[in-house]
């Protein structure tokens, strides 16, 4: 993502605040100019950028800070909490209602990736249990049905539209009679693509809102027109209600953060950001947690969320052989496969403290996921006994001739049929030390939950932990303090 080189400015600036023996006024000078420089290099307005720089050092009295406070910590959190103002309209976005028909209009820019975001919307809500359909009433664009319609099939979404009928009006009216009449819950509308100079078009896209009475006017918006979008987010509000706004192409476009501060001027909220080509490559934007994986902070919060959806916790099996110290091979190939089910590597990596946006790029993400499903390959070679057994790498230690035959039935080298198991192994040893600390878990039903968590058990975790990470991702993360930070962080994150 783009968007990463604009944070890894501004953790630079706020980091050598940090290596400075004396923190006063003329550093923070320097940091804040460093910070604005990054800003207007990702085209936030100016007037925008004067407001944040102003109401730092509003915020800083060095006179009043206390003696022996963490001046680098109160900084950081003031610089925090302007960035967080400039992405964040103060709105509460609209949110689907499960069970009842909930209709999205989406209009936009030509060019926009208006089509491409409504498939990606509708797999995001499919996912998470939502049934989900499209309708194409885009007759203005050639192809436009084609394309919503070869999405739509890879999706596995249900679609409607017609090669026949010039009337976008009316598709949209029948097709959202339709799959109301089916029972689906969210519906989304595709319209034509338009600018604010084109009246007819504005017309039309009044017509078909008032013809479905759409729940929520979605506006996707193109990132790469930088701070214009306020312009072109203020023009089509004021033909229809635009209610939230998606921005698409934040992965390759350097203007991300001016067409994000545009629109929170224009008090449109954000609900989704478009970061690749990919269906997964769409995240639902929170702009605390935004910003906090913008600065290296990580989203612990949202990180849980994402375990929860999947029902890692639901499995009372495995929760149960976790408790007792137990993994097997066929508990680390369902935990790859809920992985897999997570969406984009380089979004989970941002979510954990201390590892950036920009940590891991595509070309790193592409080679991690081909090498998580060659490890799944491998083990889909295994037998149910070597897949079950609670001493799997025992088991291939002691008869090696196993090991050529998962290599031989997988197509593969036997050294990576070691590496898998080495790998193993040391999974197996975490949950090991996790089931040897008695009373680790104190809730009602001892639930594997980060809420349930004893907090001096846990610091002993933490203890014997930090021992087998690798050094530098223990580094990475901001040594011990920053590991017991992250494990309150989810403590916390639980509870919610």
């Amino acid at each position: 993502m783009v968007l990463a080189d604009l944070g890894r400015k501004i953790r630079n600036a706020i980091g050598k605040l940090g290596q400075s023996t004396v923190i006063n006024e003329e550093e923070l000078d320097l940091m804040l100019k460093e910070v604005c420089t990054a800003l207007i290099e990702s085209d936030v307005h100016i007037r925008l950028v004067k407001q944040l720089k102003d109401n730092v050092k509003n915020a800083i009295n060095f006179e009043e800070i206390v003696g022996g406070a963490n001046k680098r910590r109160y900084i950081q959190k003031t610089v925090f909490n302007e960035l967080l103002k400039l992405v964040d309209p103060g709105v509460t976005p609209f949110t689907p209602t499960k069970g009842k028909r909930n209709v999205f209009m989406f209009v936009g820019l030509q060019g926009s990736g208006k089509t491409t975001t409504c498939t990606k919307m509708a797999y995001y809500y499919q996912r998470k249990g939502w049934k989900t359909c499209l309708i194409c009433a885009d007759t203005f664009r050639a192809g436009a049905f084609d394309q919503l319609k070869q999405n739509a099939t890879k999706a596995r979404i249900p679609f409607y539209g017609s090669y026949s009928e010039i009337d976008p009006v009316k598709i949209a009216a029948e097709g959202v009679e339709k799959f109301t009449k089916e029972g689906f819950e969210i519906i989304i509308v595709d319209t034509s693509g338009r600018h604010k100079q084109e009246a007819s078009l504005f017309e039309e896209m009044l017509q078909v809102s008032n013809a479905v009475t759409p729940d929520n006017v979605v506006f996707v918006m193109d990132a790469s027109i930088g701070q214009a979008c306020e312009a072109q987010a203020r023009a089509f509000s004021q033909t229809v209600d635009v209610a939230s706004v998606i921005i698409t192409k934040l992965d390759s476009h350097a203007k991300g953060g001016g067409a994000l501060s545009a629109v929170a001027v224009t008090k449109s909220p954000v609900i989704f950001i478009g970061t690749g080509e990919h269906i997964d490559d769409f995240e639902i934007f929170k702009p605390k947690s935004f910003v906090q994986k913008l600065l290296g902070m990580g989203d612990i919060a949202g990180l849980v969320d994402m375990v929860n959806d999947i029902g890692i916790s639901d499995n009372k099996e495995l929760v149960g052989r976790l408790k007792q110290g137990q993994f097997t091979l066929r508990d680390m190939y369902e935990q790859f496969q809920n992985i897999m089910k997570m969406g984009p590597f380089s979004q989970i990596m941002s979510m954990i403290p201390g590892f950036g946006p920009e940590f891991m790029n595509k070309g790193n993400e592409q080679e991690s996921v081909n090498r998580l499903k060659r490890m799944m390959t491998v083990m889909d070679s295994m037998s149910d006994k070597e897949l079950d057994h609670p001493k799997a790498s025992e088991l291939f230690t002691k008869e090696p001739n196993r090991v050529a035959r998962v290599a031989r039935g997988s197509g593969c080298f036997q050294q990576e049929v070691r590496d898998l198991l080495s790998q193993y192994k040391k999974f197996s040893d975490v949950v090991k030390k996790i089931g040897s600390i008695k009373g680790l878990f104190n809730g009602k039903n001892g639930d594997i939950n980060p809420k349930n968590m004893n907090p001096a058990k846990m610091a002993q975790l933490n203890q014997q932990m930090a021992k087998m990470m690798d050094p530098r991702v223990l580094q990475q993360m901001g040594g011990m303090g920053g590991l017991q930070n992250m494990m309150q962080q989810m403590a916390r994150a639980g509870k919610m």
